[in-house]
């Protein structure tokens, strides 16, 4: 099997090491982390900021998603599973998406078969790096009990299209959690769209947070456990053209979970 093994970036300097810092307790004080674009290139300009051109242009090959319960053609994607422990990470053979109902009332409840993201994308350095940093942080932030076990990490590309004859859906199941420990949502690009805000509750329906991600490398990191997130839907700003937001999307579960078959 092709795959991808890359030591896990630890941070390098003091700065960086004082950002991990803040997002940690901003993580442990309100469930989420908002940090905008450039305050992620400082984090990831050892970490495979130079490849981020590759990176990004690979949003422009997703599939279809099929299996939208809505009967809508808003959304494309590619998925890929990898494991991380031991300070490597390594791609896992391609596999089913797989949510609860109980997490996705929509589109849960079935295998769901992605195309894979492709090897070049596997293999990128931003790839390697932002799977690096994201290890190291939710190693950082879980319980120290946990932390022997392995992560079972799902990375999605996603890509949400809007019309002017139809809006696009970045969450059509709603405000939600995904079933895993932790998530990171990464902005990529963002072309010709009005609203797609953020909005982040407790589980009693308080909302704690509410923010755009407009800048390519804008990202908020998540305790699934503790908070709900979506996002409002999007609409072409010149109805003239069509809107695209491309996002990376990050899940991390603590593989002795495996067996209740949440992922993201």
């Amino acid at each position: 099997m092709a795959g991808l093994h890359s030591s896990l970036d630890k941070p390098s300097g003091q700065a960086v090491a004082n950002a991990l810092t803040a997002i940690r307790n901003d993580i442990a004080y309100e469930g989420f982390a908002f940090r905008a674009g450039k305050d992620m290139r400082a984090i990831m300009r050892m970490r495979g900021l130079d490849a981020w051109s590759a990176f990004s242009s690979s949003w422009n090959d997703l599939g279809l998603d099929i299996y939208m319960a809505d009967g809508g053609h808003y959304r494309r994607r590619r998925f890929a599973a990898f494991n991380a422990a031991n300070g490597v990470v390594t791609r896992k053979p391609h596999q089913s998406h797989y949510q609860s109902r109980d997490h996705n009332p929509l589109n849960g409840g079935i295998e769901r078969w992605f195309m894979p993201i492709a090897e070049s994308v596997a293999a990128n350095g931003f790839t390697r790096g932002i799977l690096g940093f994201c290890t190291t942080l939710f190693d950082a932030t879980a319980s120290s009990e946990s932390i022997v076990s392995p992560w079972h990490v799902e990375l999605h590309q996603f890509r949400i299209e809007a019309t002017p004859s139809g809006t696009g859906l970045p969450t059509p199941e709603g405000p939600h959690r995904d079933g895993v420990d932790w998530v990171c949502v990464m902005l990529v690009k963002r072309t010709n769209v009005s609203s797609g805000v953020t909005q982040i509750f407790g589980p009693d329906g308080r909302r704690l947070g509410e923010f755009t991600l407009t800048d390519p490398l804008d990202a908020v990191f998540l305790d699934d456990r503790r908070v709900f997130h979506g996002v409002t839907p999007i609409v072409p700003l010149d109805s003239a053209s069509k809107a695209c937001r491309d996002v990376l999307v990050l899940t991390f579960r603590r593989e002795e979970r495996s067996s209740d078959r949440e992922r993201a």
